[in-house]
């Protein structure tokens, strides 16, 4: 008999001396693809770590750094306008230091001038207003005053067993304020001499490299400069309307809180949240609940006002990101360097993104050029090479410093 020819080729038999390029070609490419994402995902879980693990053992110098670059995007715009007015570069720093000083300086000096005498007061109010708390806990909840005072007395033996190391206290306030000089002068060098650093930098990069790197960091110090002043801006709106709320409502040490909302508005979506929660529990401990959910009405407003209507006018898309971006970069920032990391996480994480996203895009400009660029080398059909074109004249040289300022 004769087999009937099916139309289908016969199955080819399994070599099973392949080699190993044979054996990945053979696998379906739904396995190959996981194969090599999970090669990624774990080189860069492993990068982060060691990064992470670093940061850690310079946790200081991390922060002084971190701080430096927000203060110098924040201060830039001073220090050039001072350069204009054709004062040497080390004056215009100098004097843009000092003007920072003197801001932080003197709103301390107010702050505590104007609540130094509501703190003796507070105690009182303080713990009328945990009386009223209490007796509005036990009438409306199903807790009872025995059950009440086991969690107080709970709470209590719990703070007074925290022993207190005087070493490392010590220790931990010397490294807040060497950081915090060590920021100062890291400051007035990158505001003297960071353009020509940079400038610097990029000659040291060849050829192509040279033109990505300079977009990559004009972009990224667009954006630093951009989080900072409208972060600056909105958690001073977000103070001052939550102030003005707190000081109608009579609400006591209303300054100190809107100064809480200030700092805490530099940490997005955790800090307002915070300082809002603190205000609250200020006007319920000190003005009972009527006064505290009014406060909490007016936070929620200004709150909602500065998320819909100020942020997408100040932020702009280019530095705006993703809610869920932004509470995985605080939860890890204050992992791994407590306050002052969950402070740097969120611009750190922007800048990074549109680097690496200006970097694609630069990488993925210049591939498609490759070919319009090569038949242009190659000339016309004549032979004869495009020598006075525009497209074979070179690109200017990005690592040329600008002409300083007069």
């Amino acid at each position: 008999m004769v087999e009937e020819d099916s139309g289908h080729p016969p199955d080819k038999p399994v070599d099973r001396n392949a080699g190993p390029r044979q054996t990945w070609a053979a696998l379906p490419w739904l396995i190959r693809s996981a194969v090599v994402w999970s090669a990624c995902l774990v080189v860069i879980a492993t990068g982060l770590y060691l990064l992470a693990r670093i940061t850690l053992l310079v946790t200081p110098l991390a922060i002084a750094v971190a701080a430096t670059l927000f203060l110098t995007a924040l201060l830039d715009p001073v220090q050039l306008a001072l350069r204009r007015l054709r004062l040497p570069a080390s004056l215009a720093a100098l004097l843009s230091v000092l003007l920072l000083l003197g801001v932080l300086g003197g709103v301390g000096a107010l702050v505590w001038s104007l609540t130094a005498d509501q703190f003796s007061e507070l105690g009182e109010e303080l713990r009328q207003g945990l009386e009223r708390t209490r007796d509005f806990v036990t009438a409306t909840l199903p807790v009872t005053d025995q059950q009440l005072d086991g969690l107080l007395a709970q709470s209590r033996r719990a703070i007074s067993q925290q022993e207190v190391d005087p070493v490392a206290s010590a220790r931990t306030v010397a490294e807040v304020v060497g950081s915090a000089l060590l920021a100062l002068v890291l400051l007035f060098f990158l505001l003297k001499d960071g353009r020509s650093m940079w400038h610097w930098m990029l000659r040291r990069a060849a050829g192509r490299n040279r033109g990505i790197a300079a977009e990559a960091g004009r972009v990224g110090w667009h954006t630093l400069g951009s989080y900072s002043r409208g972060t600056m801006l909105i958690a001073a709106i977000d103070a001052i309307g939550i102030g003005l709320a707190l000081v109608l409502l009579g609400v006591p040490l209303a300054l100190p809180l809107a100064m809480i909302t200030f700092i805490g508005g530099f940490v997005p979506i955790v800090g307002a949240t915070v300082a809002g929660a603190v205000a609250v529990l200020v006007a319920l401990a000190a003005n009972g609940p009527t006064t505290a959910l009014l406060t909490l009405a007016a936070v929620i407003a200004v709150q909602q006002i500065e998320g819909n209507l100020l942020e997408p006018l100040v932020m702009k898309r280019q530095v705006r990101l993703h809610p869920v971006v932004i509470l995985v970069a605080v939860t890890a920032g204050t992992l791994i360097a407590g306050i002052a990391g969950a402070f740097v996480a969120v611009p750190i994480t922007a800048v990074a993104w549109r680097v690496v996203d200006t970097v694609q895009r630069q990488r993925q400009a210049d591939a498609a050029g490759a070919g319009p660029r090569a038949a242009s080398k190659a000339g016309p059909a004549s032979g004869s090479p495009p020598s006075d074109s525009p497209s074979s004249k070179s690109p200017p040289d990005p690592s040329t410093p600008p002409a300083s300022p007069s």
